[in-house]
């Protein structure tokens, strides 16, 4: 049965009826039912989603057909807010945007400071930074794994994954004071030397955390409905990275063999042997592995700086600065590998106290964007266990 039609106001109509069909309802004996595309929200609460994310996919029956991230939500105009700071204050914003990895945000700022001073670090606070910036990337990659498994289904992995963070976190807190927001960076160096026996504990934390690193294994990564949601399942090809900017753990599980503190080394990186993981099948199972392997590959580095710290003799770790901090005039673009990807900010001085302009590139942003090119295709049921292989944080794609 069918009926025309019309429409109201349509491009070049006028309000007239345009005589168009469309099928509203089958009879009796017809070979096939008639479908329509439905439009499906994903979000933007926050329990549907890792934060304020909205996905608006296009499903033909089971299948999405296309998918379009909305982001936004969260956006906090942490750009514009640089530009009314000094340097000093920009700190405490820029390790807020991506809360798993605040002590990596922070970097990359006064990183980009100290290149426009011409500022010569301490040794101590270059191998101190090394080894805490790996410690963050531990933490930030043991949340993923733990929270990765709910997504699934599985309950019991983010209980161990939370112990090891808890122990971590010990150190981490013991030293600046905070749990997330670390504030102990600063330019020219630290905010303070390190607590008397504090090296002690970091190495005995390391070792506990690497000790029971295989429980999380063995509940995972061998568990075969976790195998069965995972293997084969939201391919991400290289091609597909590159047109995108895609980077960190979610390129390097497609084969992208990339990562700064090998191939451009900052910080004491390039005395480290640092090990790439890699993968190459892309899929949700080979982004999952180069997560695990990379927590113990940063272990091994937290291990080797602690080593070279103790044999340091005892010396400053930050530079004296005036009361009023001043960057030249010029610009740099200072870029680490964070634990989600390349961190970039854009650093434009007119040398006064606060920056003109400081850009941030966030890893989140790329990351997320490329879901577009993976969702198309997927049943609805594998979208969860693909939106959550990407390991993004939405403060990190919002800014």
């Amino acid at each position: 049965m069918t009926e025309p039609r019309g429409t109201r106001g349509g491009p070049g109509a006028g309000g007239a009826a345009t005589g168009v069909e469309r099928v509203v309802a089958v009879g009796t004996g017809a070979k096939e039912l008639a479908t329509e595309d439905m439009i499906l929200n994903i979000g933007p609460q926050h329990p549907s989603t890792h934060g304020v994310l909205r996905l608006r996919l296009t499903v033909d029956g089971e299948r999405i057909a296309s998918a379009e991230p909305i982001i936004g939500y969260m956006h906090r105009g942490a750009e514009k807010l640089f530009e009314v700071r000094d340097y000093r204050q920009i700190i405490v914003l820029a390790n807020r945007h991506d809360w798993l990895s605040a002590f990596a945000n922070e970097l990359g700022v006064v990183l980009a400071v100290e290149r426009m001073l011409g500022m010569e670090v301490p040794v101590r606070a270059v191998w101190a930074r090394t080894l805490l910036a790996e410690l963050n990337r531990v933490l930030n990659h043991l949340m993923f794994l733990g929270s990765y498994p709910l997504e699934l289904g599985a309950i019991t992995p983010v209980f161990y994954a939370f112990r090891e963070r808890e122990t971590l976190q010990a150190v981490m807190e013991e030293i600046s004071g905070g749990r997330m927001h670390y504030m102990f960076n600063r330019v020219g160096g630290l905010k303070e030397d390190l607590p008397y026996g504090w090296l002690d504990r970091v190495r005995r934390a390391v070792a506990e955390v690497r000790g029971r690193l295989p429980d999380i294994e063995r509940l995972i990564h061998g568990n075969e409905i976790f195998i069965a949601r995972t293997r084969g399942v939201g391919v991400l090809d290289r091609e597909t990275i590159m047109q995108y900017g895609v980077s960190g753990p979610i390129a390097r599980a497609s084969g992208v063999d990339l990562d700064l503190r090998r191939d451009e080394p900052y910080l004491a990186y390039g005395e480290l042997p640092v090990k790439v993981v890699t993968r190459t099948a892309g899929d949700c199972h080979a982004r999952f592995e180069v997560l695990l392997d990379q927590v113990k590959a940063s272990l091994d580095l937290a291990d080797a700086c602690v080593e070279r710290l103790r044999s340091l003799p005892p010396g400053p770790v930050n530079q004296r600065l005036p009361k009023v901090l001043k960057v030249p005039e010029g610009h740099t673009y200072a870029w680490t590998e964070n634990p989600l990807g390349l961190n970039g900010y854009y650093l434009v001085s007119r040398g006064e106290k606060t920056p003109w302009r400081l850009k941030l590139r966030s890893a989140s942003y790329n990351n997320v964007q490329v879901l577009r090119e993976m969702l198309p295709g997927q049943l609805i049921a594998d979208m969860v266990a693909i939106l959550g292989s990407m390991f993004f944080v939405v403060g990190d794609i919002d800014k």
